[in-house]
C-alpha cells in the first residue's frame, strides 16, 4: 500500500508539473516530454478499483483535424490536384505498407526515421516513408517505362515532430512524376513550373526554388578532395546549410564525419555561392570543375533548364544554388526545392517558419534497383510538403478570424407553422433527387427563428420557406439569408432558382 502511495503521490506532482508549464506556455515538444511521462507513472499505477483510467490523447506527432480545419484541407488538395490534372496526369495508389527490404537502402542516413513493424509470423513490413519509392516498385512491378502520375496519400516518418512548424510523423505528401525517356530537362521543367503554379495559387506568400544538381556536387566533392566513401555522408551534412551556419556544417564534416579541414574548406568556397544562370556560365569556366565530366554534364543541363524556365516565364523564381543537396539517396541529377521567403508577419501574424514547402529531382536509377534485369526507367518529379502549407493557411485564417464554411449547403427547407414535417420532408427529397445540397432539422415543429438562425451560424445562403398558403398556391418562398429578401417561386421553377442563386461556390481560403 506504502509503495501505491508513494507513486500516487509522483503521479500528483508530475500533474502539477505540467499544468505548470501549461500556464507557463512551455514548447510544445516540452509539454508531449512530460506529459509522456505522467502516463508512465499512472500506467505503473494499474487498474484502481476495477476502472481503466487513461488520458485521451493522439500518438506523439500525430493530431486530429476538425470540420474548419479539413474544409481548408479540401481546399489546398483541390488547388494542387487540379494543377496535376490540368498537366496531364493520371492518379494512382499503393498500399500504406512495404516489405521492409523494399523501403531499405534508399533514403541515405534517414533510413533511421522508417517506421518497422511487428513481425506478426510473416513478412516484414514498414510503414511507407515517402510515396517515390512505392512509386518505382510500382513502375518495375508492373513493367511500366511510361507514366505521368500524381499520388496525394499519407506517408510516416519517426522523426522528432515539431507540430507547431507542421513537421509530423503521419502527414500528407503529395507527389507528381514523370516517368519516361524523353529529351533533356523537358519535363524536369514542367515539374518547375507545375511547383511554381501551385504555391502561387495557393497565395502562401512570395518564394523562392533552389536548384542543383547531384552531378555537379558528386563533381565538386571529387575536385575538393572527398573520398568517394564519404560523398553521401558529406552530401547530408551539406543539406543542413539552410538550418545552420557554414561553421556548424564545417565542425561537423571535420569532427564527426573526419574530413580533412583543407578540405572543408575547398567545399565551403563552393557551396555559400548561389544566382542564376550567370553562375552556371561562371562555373563552366571554373578550371578545376570543368575538368569534371559529372559536373559538366550537370551545369550543361542546368544551362538548358534556365533557357526552358525563361520560355515559362518563371525564371526569377528560381536559384541555382550550390548548397542544396537533398539527403536522400536515390536522387541522381537535378534537385529542387521550394521556401517561403520570411517576410514581415501582417496584423495580428506570429512570424512562421516552415522551411521547405515542395521538393524534387531526377532519379533515374530507382527503377533499376527493383528491376530484375537492371532496367533503367528515367523519372523526376516533385512533392508538394501540404502540411507546412496547412500550418500557414490556418495561421493566417484565424489572424483574420475568417470565417471558414464547414459544409457546402445551398438551402435549408423550413417551415412557418406547425404540422408541416411531411411537406418538409417531400420537399428536400425531390431537391437531394435534383442534386441540390439542401438539409432541414431534425424537429417536428421547429421554430422559424431556430432554423434562421441555423441558417445564419452554418452560413446556408438560402432558406426555402413552406407554409399553408405556399402550398396552396403552389410556391416555395425562398429566402436569401444574407439580404432577407424573399420571393415567391412556383415550385416546378424551385431548383433552377436555387442553382442560379448558388452557382458560384464561396471561396474558404
Amino acid at each position: 500500500m506504502a509503495e501505491r502511495a508513494a507513486l500516487e503521490e509522483l503521479v500528483r506532482l508530475q500533474g502539477e508539473h505540467v499544468r505548470e508549464l501549461k500556464l507557463q506556455k512551455a514548447s510544445a515538444e516540452q509539454i508531449e516530454e512530460e506529459v509522456s511521462q505522467l502516463l508512465k507513472l499512472k500506467a505503473q499505477l494499474g487498474p484502481d478499483e476495477g476502472k481503466h483510467k487513461f488520458v485521451l490523447k493522439t500518438p506523439k506527432g500525430t493530431r486530429d483535424y476538425n470540420p474548419r480545419q479539413m474544409a481548408v484541407r479540401e481546399k489546398v488538395f483541390d488547388t494542387i490536384i487540379s494543377c496535376f490534372k490540368r498537366h496531364g496526369a493520371e492518379v494512382i495508389d499503393t498500399p500504406v505498407f512495404e516489405l521492409k527490404e523494399t523501403l531499405t537502402g534508399k533514403y541515405g542516413e534517414d533510413s533511421k526515421l522508417i517506421y518497422d513493424l511487428k513481425d506478426q509470423g510473416g513478412e516484414l513490413l514498414s510503414l511507407r516513408y515517402d510515396l517515390t519509392v512505392p512509386f518505382a516498385r510500382y513502375l518495375a512491378m508492373n513493367k511500366l517505362t511510361n507514366i505521368k502520375r500524381y499520388h496525394i496519400a499519407k506517408v510516416y516518418r519517426r522523426d522528432n515532430p515539431a507540430m507547431t512548424r507542421g513537421r509530423y510523423r503521419e502527414f500528407y505528401q503529395c507527389d507528381f512524376d514523370i516517368a519516361g525517356q524523353f529529351d533533356p530537362m523537358i519535363p524536369d521543367a514542367e515539374c518547375l513550373k507545375i511547383m511554381c503554379e501551385i504555391l502561387s495559387s495557393l497565395q502562401i506568400g512570395d518564394f523562392l526554388v533552389k536548384v542543383n544538381d547531384r552531378r555537379i556536387l558528386d563533381g565538386m566533392f571529387a575536385v575538393c578532395g572527398v573520398p568517394d566513401s564519404k560523398f553521401r555522408t558529406i552530401c547530408s551534412s551539406v543539406d543542413k546549410l539552410d538550418k545552420v551556419p557554414w561553421e556548424e556544417v564545417k565542425n561537423e564534416m571535420v569532427g564527426e564525419k573526419g574530413l580533412a579541414p583543407e578540405v572543408a574548406d575547398r567545399i565551403g568556397d563552393y557551396v555559400q555561392q548561389h544566382g542564376g544562370v550567370s553562375l552556371v556560365e561562371q562555373l563552366l569556366q571554373d578550371p578545376k570543375l570543368s575538368q569534371n565530366k559529372q559536373a559538366l554534364e550537370g551545369l550543361g543541363d542546368l544551362k538548358l533548364l534556365f533557357e526552358y524556365l525563361a520560355l515559362f516565364g518563371i525564371a526569377d523564381k528560381i536559384s541555382f544554388d550550390l548548397s542544396l543537396a537533398r539527403g536522400l539517396d536515390y536522387y541522381t541529377g537535378v534537385i529542387y526545392e521550394a521556401v517561403l521567403l520570411q517576410t514581415a508577419a501582417q496584423a495580428g501574424e506570429e512570424p512562421l517558419g516552415v522551411g521547405s514547402v515542395a521538393a524534387g529531382g531526377r532519379y533515374d536509377g530507382l527503377v533499376g534497383m527493383f528491376d530484375p534485369k537492371g532496367r533503367k526507367v528515367p523519372c523526376v518529379g516533385l512533392s508538394v510538403g501540404v502540411e507546412r502549407i496547412f500550418s500557414i493557411v490556418e495561421q493566417r485564417l484565424e489572424a483574420l478570424e475568417e470565417k471558414v464554411r464547414t459544409t457546402e449547403t445551398q438551402v435549408l427547407v423550413a417551415s412557418a407553422q406547425k404540422k408541416l414535417l411531411e411537406e418538409r420532408l417531400k420537399l428536400v427529397s425531390e431537391l437531394w433527387d435534383a442534386g441540390i445540397k439542401a438539409e432541414l432539422l431534425y424537429k417536428k415543429n421547429p421554430k422559424l427563428l431556430n432554423q434562421l438562425q441555423y441558417c445564419e451560424e452554418a452560413g446556408i445562403p438560402l432558406v426555402a420557406i413552406i407554409g399553408e398558403q405556399e402550398l396552396k398556391d403552389g410556391v416555395v418562398k425562398l429566402r436569401a439569408v444574407a439580404s432577407r429578401e424573399e420571393v415567391d417561386v412556383r415550385r416546378e421553377d424551385l431548383v433552377k432558382e436555387i442553382k442560379r442563386r448558388t452557382s458560384q461556390p464561396p471561396c474558404i481560403c
